[in-house]
C-alpha cells in the first residue's frame, strides 16, 4: 500500500494566468481541490515540496492530504500539467475522496520469478503488454504495485489478468474482456532457425522425383500401329 502524503497549501485569492505565473516565480504551484460533493478550492502549493513528492515514483496512485489553513482534504492526484520545455510543474488537480470512498487508479506491474520460466531461460523474451493497470481499490488501500509471477511459462505462454492475484478489494477496472499483461515470445534468432527449417523441409518435399504414369500403354499403341 501507498504511504499516505501531505502537502501544506495556501488558498489562492488571485486567478487568472498573470497571477499564476507571479506565483511561479515566486517558487509556488497553482492548483485546485474539487469534488466530494463540494465547491472547488483554489490554492497553491510549494513546487520544492511537489517536487519531491513526484519523486518518490507513486505521486499520482497515493492519497495525499492537504493542509489548507488548518483543514486538512483527503485528495487523490489526477492531473499534474509539467512546462513543455523546462519540465517544470505548471498545475496540479486534487481530487478530494470521501470516507469509503473507492477509486480508479493506474497501478504498475513488477514481475517476479524469471529464473523460474522455462521459456526465458531458453532464450525467450518477456513481452510486456501492459506496465501498469487500471484499477478499482479503496481509498485507503491503493497497492504500490501489483506483482505478476512467471513460473512456469513457456515460449508462446501469456499471462492474463484473470491469472493475477490481487489484493482484498481491489478489482480491474476493465471487467468486459480476459485481457493479455505480458507473454513470452520467441527471440528473433530463434524465430528465423525455425523458419529455415521450415523453408528446408519445403525444398526436400519438392526434390523428391515424381512417378511417371502412363508411359508403357503409349508403347504399346504404337506397336500396334
Amino acid at each position: 500500500m501507498s504511504d499516505k502524503l501531505t502537502l501544506s497549501a495556501e488558498p489562492r485569492e488571485r486567478a487568472g494566468k498573470g497571477a499564476s505565473r507571479a506565483m511561479r516565480r515566486e517558487g509556488r504551484v497553482p492548483a485546485v481541490i474539487y469534488g466530494d460533493k463540494k465547491d472547488p478550492e483554489a490554492i497553491h502549493i510549494e513546487e520544492r515540496a511537489l517536487m519531491k513528492l513526484l519523486h518518490t515514483g507513486h505521486f499520482m496512485n497515493s492519497l495525499v492530504e492537504v493542509e489548507v489553513g488548518g483543514n486538512n482534504n483527503r485528495t487523490l492526484p489526477k492531473d499534474v500539467q509539467f512546462h513543455p520545455v523546462t519540465s517544470r510543474p505548471l498545475h496540479v488537480d486534487f481530487m478530494r475522496i470521501g470516507k469509503g470512498a473507492t477509486v480508479t487508479v493506474d497501478v504498475p506491474v513488477h514481475f517476479v520469478n524469471e529464473e523460474a520460466s522455462p521459456g526465458l531461460k531458453r532464450g525467450g523474451v518477456l513481452n510486456v503488454v501492459r506496465h501498469e493497470l487500471e484499477l478499482n481499490c479503496p481509498a485507503d488501500t491503493i497497492p504500490d504495485e501489483i506483482v505478476v509471477k512467471l513460473d512456469g511459462l513457456e515460449v508462446g505462454d501469456s499471462i492474463h489478468i484473470s491469472q493475477v492475484e490481487l489484493p482484498e478489494g481491489v478489482t480491474s477496472a476493465i471487467d468486459d474482456r480476459d485481457f493479455t499483461i505480458a507473454g513470452v515470445v520467441a527471440p528473433s534468432a530463434l524465430k528465423r532457425e525455425e523458419s529455415e527449417a521450415e523453408e528446408g523441409e519445403e525444398v526436400a518435399a519438392d526434390e523428391v522425383p515424381t512417378t511417371e504414369q502412363g508411359g508403357d500403354e503409349e508403347e504399346g499403341e504404337g506397336s500396334e500401329d
